[in-house]
């Protein structure tokens, strides 16, 4: 018999996939989130790091520079450079506090390659395990997260050097 599964996070993802106003990043950047719904994780010169409000696995980070620019080659020399450096730091604290097997890291560029925010380029993060075969949403359309996204949010916090 098949049994259901409830996974409330996804309609709003869908509900929101065109139609969010603004800008994620940019509002995180600039402080316009309360603390409470805010998933800022490390905010540097030139770039932050946030945990995905609809991530892959529990961990699943984004980095992504303070200026809002669309597009890879309208980064400059120092914006790359410290995401990479935000990136690595994000790879250590991950393994820290979840041990993961691997990591992809990865751009989604245009909405073509699966990116969900097209107008502000970011880098995902995504802690993997072995065995971790990512079935659910093959399924079922469902993720399994075993932990909250604001304590994901908060552990990271804590790690991050």
């Amino acid at each position: 018999m098949t049994k259901s599964l409830w996974a409330p996070w996804r309609l709003e993802y869908i509900q929101q996939a065109d139609e969010s106003p603004g800008c994620v990043f940019c509002a995180e950047a600039a402080g316009d989130i309360s603390e409470s719904e805010s998933l800022l994780v490390h905010r540097g010169d030139l770039a932050l790091a946030i945990a995905n409000k609809f991530p892959y696995s529990s961990g699943h980070l984004l980095v992504a520079p303070l200026r809002h620019v669309a597009t890879l080659g309208e980064l400059t020399a120092d914006e790359a450079a410290e995401i990479h450096r935000l990136s690595v730091t994000a790879l250590a604290s991950l393994s820290t506090i979840y041990e993961p097997a691997g990591f992809n890291l990865g751009w989604n560029l245009g909405r073509a390659a699966g990116a969900g925010i097209v107008d502000h380029v970011h880098l995902h993060v995504v802690p993997r395990w072995s065995g971790d075969t990512n079935f659910m949403p093959v399924l079922a359309d469902v993720k399994v997260l075993p932990e909250h996204l604001l304590a994901t949010r908060d552990r990271l916090r804590q790690a991050w050097p």
